[in-house]
């Protein structure tokens, strides 16, 4: 099937799915209104094989040091497949399954499944990787730029972290866990019961960002957006916390964005 962009509709909600542009969310209205950050690079991206920096873009699989190229210099930064096109596995009015193949730069083969759902008052996306042969470390994360400002006040943030991973001079954690800190962030924390945030625009809407797994990125540096990236593990996870990969137990997560009217 093509990599054509996809609709999605339920109620007055609207999702872009762009299955040509590394497998983003490229929209989310709600009532008409866009929540997401509009551009090539924005919307929403999935992260995978891996998610935020790889320090120096080097990770060890057993004995082997693996290479990455340094998209972010001195780092590798956020996956290789946004950069890619997906294949569209199926689509309905409300639904879009759609794939993509790990290939180089990454060292294994492998298949990324995401399947995007609609409701009236909700998103969820699920994300799969597998691999055909050869086991590996990976990670799954989403990278969604929400609007700052929807046409009245700034958006509100609201979450309670048990603890934020200390930041080091390399964006990188230092390995540390330090009580949380006032933003702004460019910062990874810990939600051991699960990722739970919410944005409010006042008088407009609540959305609220929920996810099983335990760690949450929040970036609120830029003017025009709002970051809160659910993952399966830390920044540098490949080398810190590794998640494996094997031909009988693939990873998946899964994170559902739920909204109402104020």
């Amino acid at each position: 099937m093509s990599d054509d962009n996809i609709t999605l509709t339920a109620g007055d909600a609207e999702v872009t799915v762009q299955p040509g542009n590394g497998g983003r969310v490229g929209g989310l209205r709600i009532g008409g209104v866009e929540m997401l950050r509009q551009g090539e690079r924005f919307g929403c991206f999935p992260m995978v094989p891996w998610c935020g920096r790889v320090r120096d873009g080097r990770f060890l699989d057993g004995a082997a040091v693996r290479q990455l190229p340094l998209n972010a210099p001195p780092h590798a930064i956020h996956g290789t497949v946004r950069d890619g096109a997906w294949r569209t596995a199926r689509t309905s009015t409300a639904e879009a399954v759609i794939t993509s193949e790990l290939a180089d730069p990454w060292p294994y083969p492998g298949r990324v499944t995401q399947v995007v759902e609609l409701t009236e008052d909700a998103l969820t996306l699920t994300m799969s990787v597998e691999t055909y042969d050869s086991s590996f470390p990976a990670q799954i994360g989403w990278h969604p730029w929400f609007n700052r400002n929807l046409g009245g006040e700034d958006v509100q943030l609201d979450f309670d972290p048990a603890w934020q991973e200390e930041r080091g001079d390399d964006h990188l954690p230092t390995g540390n866990r330090i009580d949380p800190k006032p933003g702004p962030w460019d910062d990874c924390f810990g939600m051991p019961g699960g990722v739970d945030v919410t944005l409010t625009w006042p008088g407009q809407l609540e959305l609220k960002v929920a996810s099983r797994e335990e760690w949450v990125v929040v970036y609120d540096e830029q003017e025009a957006a709002v970051c809160v990236e659910p993952q399966t593990g830390p920044p540098n996870g490949l080398n810190t916390l590794p998640r494996l990969v094997t031909p009988l137990e693939p990873l998946e997560a899964t994170t559902t964005w739920s909204w109402r009217r104020l």
